[in-house]
C-alpha cells in the first residue's frame, strides 16, 4: 500500500468514529445509547453508508410510514401534506477522503491525550466538592451531584483553594474556554458565601436576558432544600437585627426586562439580573445605606465591559463597589478575555488562567468544496494563507476531504453545498450540529434548504415534531409557517425575530435531539447555552461586518460539551472574496478591555452623576478618589483622567444636573435625582424631561395616544425602521385625540405625506434633525404600543407593521421597565397627577389588557387572553374568582389552549395527565386571586 493510501485510511473524523461502532439514532442530540443495549429486530435506522474510507450519503430512501398511524388527528391538513409529501427534493454531496498529509493526531488519539489530563477523583480527593476544604454543606453537594457534577477538574479545584478566595476576602477575574466549567467556580463561591452569612445577599449578573432566565433556573434547583446557617439568638459572633428576619431557605428572584416579579431587595438572598437591573439595585441600596447587606457579585461575561451600548454599566458597578471598599467579594469571568492581569490589578484581584477544555475541538477550514484540518487558529491561519496565494488549489494543498459538487441548482454554490453536507452526515450518525449564518433571513433559508436533503425520521420522531409543531401553534402568537416545515423534517432556526417562547421550545426540541440541526445568528452563540457536536460557520460575517475575534470563538465554543459528547468540531466555510479577511481574523489576537467612560463613549458623566445622587461622593477630593477607582484612570494618563473628569462634571452642571456649592461640594439637583432615580442616561433623562415638562402644560387627557408616546423606550424607538405608508395610514386612521396629542409632540401629517411621496430617510446628522427623528421614530413605536395595550394579537400587530413578532414582543417587555422609569420620574419631579395618570396606564402595558381587566390580570397564569375568557364566562372579577371552585375554571383554561386540548382527547393517558396539570393550575389561580383579595380587603379596612 502506498504511503498516501496509508494517510488517507489513518484520517476520520469523529464522525467516521462514530460510524464504526454500533449506535442507534439518539434521542438527545449528543447522546448515544449505551453500547450494551440489543437492537430491536423491528426498528427501522436510516441507510448508513458502508463502512470504509468514503463516507456515502447520497440517498435515503424514504421509510413506508403511514401518517395516520403516526398521530390519528394531526393538527392541520397542511401537517398532513407535509408528511405524505417527499420528504427531500435533493440529497447531499458525498464527502470523500482528500490526499492531505495532517499533522496532528487522529481524533481519537488527541481526545485520548486531553482526558488522561484530568485524573479521577479516586486519585485527587480535592476533585470532589465533597471534600471539607471547600466547606460545602452535604445538601448542596447532593443537588450538583444530581445535576451530573460530582467531580470538578483540576484547574477548578486549583482556584478555587487559591489564597482568601473560599473565605471571600479576595477578588477573583479569571478566564477558561467556553465548556470548560468556568460558571461552577462562581457558583461555588457565590453559595459558599451566602450559606456561612445568613445576612448577606448575592448579585449574579449576566448580559442577556436569556441567560438570567437559564441561570435562575439551575439556581433555584441547586438550593433546593439547602438552608442557611442561622446562629442562634445569643450567639454574639453573628450580630443580627431584631428588625430584619433571617430566612432559613435560600431565596432566588430574577430580575430582568419584562419580568412580573414584584419582589425586591429585601425580598430575595441571591439576584440574578440583568446588567441594568443590577446596577439600580446596587443604586438603591446605596442611597437606603443598605449596601452593607451585599455579599459577593458575580460578573459574568466580563468581556462585555467594553461593549458600546452597555458596557459602562459594568464599569459603574465595579468603581462603586471598589469604592465603598466593604466586605464585598467580586467575582468576574469570560471566555474571552485577553488582558486579564490588567483587569485583576483595576479590581485589586487574584487572576487565573485556564486553557483547559474537557471536550477537545478539532477545526477546520472549508474552501471551494475542500476541508483543510487544523488544531490551532495560527494553523488555520497558515492554510488559509496558502489557500489565498494557491494558483492550482487542491494541486497546491491537498485537502484532507473533499465535499463533492452537486448536480443539484439549489446546490451549486460551494459554500452552501459544504453547509447542507456537513450538517445531514452530522444529523444521518445520530448527532446535532449548529449552523451559524449572517442574517435572520438567511437562516430560515438555510434551515429550509438543509430540511429537504435530511435523512428520514422514524415514527417515534416524527411524532414528536408533530407534538413540538402543535406546542407552537398553541402559542397566542400562532405557528410560524416557515418553522412548520422546516421542523417536521429535523430543521429549525432560532434567531431574535422570533418569540421568546418560540425560541425556548425550538432550543428544547434541539436539545432533546427532536430537531437535528439548528440555524442560527450569532446571538445564540452569546446569549443560549447549546451545544452541538459539530459546529458549522457558514461564511465569517454576520450581516455586513466581519465577525471579531471573540464571537468566532464563542462559536466556536459551542462545538462538544462535556456530558454531551466525546469530541467537537468546527467548520468555517469561507468564499474567495473573504479569504484575506479571514486570513485578518484567525490571526488576530483577542482585543484587549478597554474603558466605556471614555469622552467619544460618553459614560463618565453617568458615572459621576449616579455617584453623586446617591450620596457615595460629594467633594472635590472624594470625586477624585471614585476616578482612581475606574478602569478608564487605569487605561489612561492621569492628567488627562482629571481633565475628563472636570469637563464632565462642568457639563453636568451646565445641564441643571448637579450644582456645585459655595462649600466646593456637588450636590443633584431634583432633575439629577430624577434621573438617577428612573436609571436614565443624562442624555435621555434630559429629552424626557424636555418632553414631560411640555406635557405639564396641556397633556392630553380626552384619549390614550399621549400616553403611549411617553410610555415609548427611547432605544427600542431609535431601532425601529419606519415604513412611512404605514405611518401615514395609521395617522389617518387616528381619532381626532390621538391626532391632537401627537400634533402636540411633534408630529406634522405634512412631513409624513412628504416622506411616503419621496421616499426619503430620516436625516440625522445635527442635534436638530436627531430630536425630529426621535420624535417620529417614538410616534410610530407608540402605534404598536397602543395595539398591545388594546388586546390585539402580537401576530397582527407584526403583520400589520412589516415587523419580526419578536421585535414586538421585546418591545412589550422594554416598555414595561421604561414606563416604571418614567413614573419614578414623575414621582422624583413631585409630579404627583402626572405620575397617577400615567401609573393607570403603566398596569394596562404590564397586562396588555384593556382598563376592565387589570383587576384579574394580577393573578398568576391569567393574562389578558385568559382573563377576557374568564369575564366572558361569569368571572367578572377578582372576587367572584376568589370565590369560584376549580373544576368551574378548568373548561375555561382548555379553552384559552385548545390546541392542547384537543390533543390530549386523542389519548387517554394523556388526557388524565392534561386534565390534571389544569386542574393545578386552577387551584393556582384561586389561591393567588384570593391572597390579593384578601389584601385589597385589608386595606380598606384600614382606610
Amino acid at each position: 500500500m502506498s504511503t498516501s493510501g496509508q494517510v488517507q485510511s489513518r484520517f476520520q473524523t469523529s464522525i467516521d468514529i462514530v460510524r464504526r461502532q454500533a449506535y442507534h439514532i439518539a434521542p438527545v442530540a449528543g447522546q448515544k445509547r449505551p453500547p450494551t443495549e440489543p437492537r430491536e429486530p423491528t426498528e427501522q435506522v436510516p441507510n448508513i453508508p458502508p463502512l470504509g474510507p468514503v463516507v456515502k450519503q447520497a440517498t435515503f430512501p424514504r421509510q413506508n410510514v403511514n401518517p395516520d398511524t403516526i398521530l390519528e388527528s394531526a393538527p392541520l391538513q397542511s401537517t398532513r401534506d407535509l408528511l405524505t409529501a417527499p420528504l427531500h427534493r435533493f440529497t447531499a454531496s458525498n464527502i470523500n477522503p482528500g490526499a492531505g498529509v495532517g499533522a496532528e493526531p487522529p481524533p481519537d488519539d488527541h481526545q485520548k491525550a486531553v482526558a488522561a489530563t484530568a485524573p479521577p477523583s479516586s486519585q485527587n480527593p480535592l476533585l470532589s466538592l465533597s471534600n471539607p476544604k471547600y466547606g460545602l454543606p452535604p445538601a448542596l453537594t447532593a443537588n450538583f451531584a444530581a445535576l451530573g457534577v460530582r467531580n470538578i477538574y483540576p484547574w477548578q479545584a486549583s482556584c478555587l483553594l487559591a489564597r482568601g478566595l473560599l473565605s471571600g476576602e479576595r477578588h477573583l477575574v479569571y478566564t477558561a474556554p467556553t465548556g470548560g466549567g468556568k460558571s461552577l467556580v462562581a457558583d461555588v463561591l457565590l453559595l459558599k458565601r451566602i450559606i456561612e452569612n445568613p445576612g448577606r445577599k448575592a448579585l449574579l449578573v449576566l448580559p442577556y436576558v436569556a441567560l438570567v432566565q437559564e441561570k435562575l433556573k439551575w439556581m433555584r434547583r441547586i438550593v433546593q432544600d439547602v438552608d442557611r446557617n442561622i446562629p442562634d439568638d445569643g450567639d454574639d459572633k453573628f450580630p443580627r437585627r431584631q428588625w430584619n428576619k433571617l430566612h432559613k431557605n435560600i431565596r432566588v428572584t430574577g430580575f430582568f426586562g419584562g419580568s412580573r416579579t414584584t419582589a425586591t431587595w429585601a425580598d430575595t438572598d441571591i439576584a440574578v439580573c440583568t446588567i441594568e437591573k443590577a446596577n439600580s439595585l446596587i443604586n438603591s441600596a446605596i442611597e437606603e445605606c443598605s449596601i452593607g447587606d451585599l455579599g459577593v457579585v458575580v460578573l459574568d461575561e466580563l468581556h462585555m465591559l467594553d461593549d458600546e451600548h452597555r458596557g459602562y454599566l459594568l464599569e459603574l458597578m465595579v468603581t462603586k463597589l471598589l469604592l465603598l471598599q466593604k466586605d464585598i467579594q467580586i467575582v468576574g469571568m469570560s471566555a474571552t478575555l485577553s488582558n486579564t492581569e490588567m483587569l485583576a490589578q483595576w479590581m485589586n484581584a487574584k487572576f487565573y488562567i485556564s486553557t483547559y477544555r474537557p471536550i477537545p475541538i478539532d477545526e477546520y477550514l472549508v474552501y471551494e468544496n475542500g476541508i483543510y484540518p487544523a488544531a490551532t487558529s495560527r494553523q488555520l491561519f497558515q492554510t488559509a494563507s496558502k489557500l489565498t496565494a494557491a494558483a492550482s488549489l487542491h494541486d497546491t494543498i491537498p485537502p484532507h476531504r473533499i465535499i463533492e459538487p452537486s448536480t443539484f441548482k439549489q446546490l451549486s454554490n460551494s459554500a452552501t453545498n459544504a453547509m447542507v453536507a456537513l450538517a445531514v452526515e452530522t444529523a444521518a450518525a445520530g448527532f446535532g450540529s449548529l449552523v451559524f449564518c449572517g442574517s435572520r433571513n438567511a437562516c430560515q433559508i438555510h434551515a429550509a434548504t438543509i430540511g429537504e436533503a435530511m435523512p428520514p425520521a422514524e415514527a417515534e420522531e416524527l411524532n414528536k415534531r408533530l407534538d413540538l409543531i402543535a406546542e407552537l401553534r398553541s402559542l397566542a402568537c400562532g405557528l410560524d409557517p416557515a418553522l412548520e416545515t422546516t421542523i417536521i423534517k429535523g430543521t429549525g432556526f432560532h434567531n431574535a425575530g422570533m418569540t421568546t417562547e418560540e425560541r425556548e421550545l425550538i432550543a428544547q426540541a434541539y436539545d432533546q435531539g427532536v430537531i437535528k440541526v439548528l440555524v442560527a445568528t450569532c446571538s445564540l452563540a452569546a446569549g443560549v447555552n447549546l451545544p452541538a457536536r459539530r459546529v458549522i460557520i457558514n461564511g465569517a460575517r454576520m450581516g455586513r461586518e466581519l465577525v471579531g475575534p471573540a464571537m468566532l470563538r464563542q462559536m466556536c465554543g459551542r462545538a462538544g460539551r462535556k456530558g454531551k459528547d466525546d469530541a467537537g468540531e468546527t467548520y468555517l466555510i469561507c468564499v474567495k472574496a473573504d479569504m484575506q479577511a479571514v486570513c485578518d481574523l484567525l490571526d488576530a489576537d483577542m482585543p484587549a478591555i478597554e474603558s466605556c467612560l471614555a469622552p467619544e463613549k460618553r459614560g463618565l458623566k453617568r458615572a459621576l452623576l449616579e455617584a453623586v445622587a446617591t450620596g457615595l461622593v460629594s467633594g472635590c477630593e472624594a470625586i477624585k478618589e471614585y476616578v482612581r477607582c475606574t478602569l478608564l484612570y487605569r487605561t489612561l494618563d492621569k492628567k488627562l483622567a482629571y481633565t475628563i473628569m472636570r469637563s464632565a462634571l462642568q457639563e453636568l452642571v451646565d445641564e441643571e444636573l448637579l450644582i456645585f456649592g459655595d462649600d466646593e461640594f456637588y450636590e443633584a439637583t431634583p432633575l439629577g435625582q430624577a434621573v438617577v432615580a428612573s436609571a436614565f442616561s443624562p442624555e435621555d433623562g434630559l429629552f424626557v424631561h424636555e418632553e414631560l415638562k411640555r406635557a405639564l402644560q396641556a397633556f392630553v387627557m380626552d384619549g390614550d395616544m399621549h400616553i403611549f408616546y411617553m410610555f415609548t423606550p427611547l432605544q427600542a424607538a431609535m431601532d425601529t425602521p419606519i415604513d412611512w405608508q404605514i405611518f401615514r395610514d395609521q395617522l389617518d386612521r387616528l381619532d381626532e385625540s390621538g391626532l391632537r396629542a401627537l400634533q402636540f409632540v411633534g408630529v406634522q401629517p405634512g412631513f409624513v405625506n412628504t416622506m411616503v411621496q419621496s421616499g426619503a430617510s430620516l436625516k440625522e446628522t445635527n442635534p436638530t434633525q436627531i430630536k425630529q427623528a426621535r420624535i417620529y421614530r417614538r410616534a410610530y413605536t407608540a402605534f404598536q404600543l397602543r395595539d398591545l395595550s388594546n388586546e390585539i394579537p402580537l401576530s397582527t400587530i407584526a403583520q400589520r407593521y412589516q415587523i419580526p413578532r419578536g421585535t414586538v414582543q421585546t418591545l412589550a417587555q422594554q416598555c414595561h421597565g421604561f414606563a416604571a422609569g418614567i413614573v419614578k420620574f414623575c414621582q422624583r419631579m413631585n409630579w404627583g397627577m402626572m405620575a397617577a395618570v400615567l401609573d393607570h396606564m403603566r398596569d394596562r402595558l404590564e397586562a396588555g389588557a384593556r382598563a376592565d381587566l387589570l383587576e384579574m390580570a394580577q393573578v398568576t397564569f391569567v393574562k389578558s387572553w385568559t382573563a377576557r375568557l374568564l369575564m366572558e364566562n361569569g368571572f367578572r372579577n377578582l372576587r367572584a374568582l376568589a370565590e369560584a371552585e376549580p373544576k368551574d375554571l378548568v373548561p375555561v383554561l382548555m379553552m384559552a389552549n385548545p390546541r392542547k386540548a384537543q390533543k390530549s382527547q386523542l389519548y387517554p393517558t394523556e388526557a388524565e395527565r392534561y386534565t390534571a396539570k389544569v386542574m393545578a393550575k386552577a387551584e393556582t389561580i384561586i389561591a393567588h386571586a384570593i391572597k390579593i383579595w384578601e389584601r385589597e380587603m385589608q386595606i380598606e379596612i384600614e382606610e
